[in-house]
C-alpha cells in the first residue's frame, strides 16, 4: 500500500488571516491551522472537506494541535465541495 500524499485536484482556497500551517488531506481537501501562533491558546484547526474543527479553541497551543490537524490530514477523505 502506498502511502504517498496525493496532490490535490482541486484549487488552493484563499489563505485565511492568521494562517500558521495548511496540510493537504488525502482527499485532496485541505485543514487551516490557524491564529496568533506559537504562544497562545487561541490557535485552532479546520477542515475544508468535512467541516470538522478543533473541540477546545480556548486550550489549544500549537504544539497541541498541530499533531490534531495532522492526523486529521491523513484521515480525512472528503473532497472539496466548493
Amino acid at each position: 500500500m502506498s502511502t504517498a500524499v496525493r496532490t490535490s485536484a482541486f484549487t488552493e482556497p484563499d489563505r485565511p488571516k492568521g494562517l500558521l500551517i495548511r496540510f493537504v488531506t488525502t482527499g485532496g481537501s485541505y485543514v487551516d491551522v490557524t491564529g496568533h501562533g506559537e504562544h497562545f491558546v487561541t490557535n485552532r484547526w479546520t477542515c475544508h472537506g468535512c467541516g470538522d474543527a478543533s473541540r477546545t479553541p480556548e486550550e489549544d497551543y500549537l504544539f497541541r494541535i498541530r499533531p490534531d490537524a495532522n492526523n486529521h490530514a491523513t484521515a480525512c477523505r472528503a473532497i472539496p465541495l466548493t
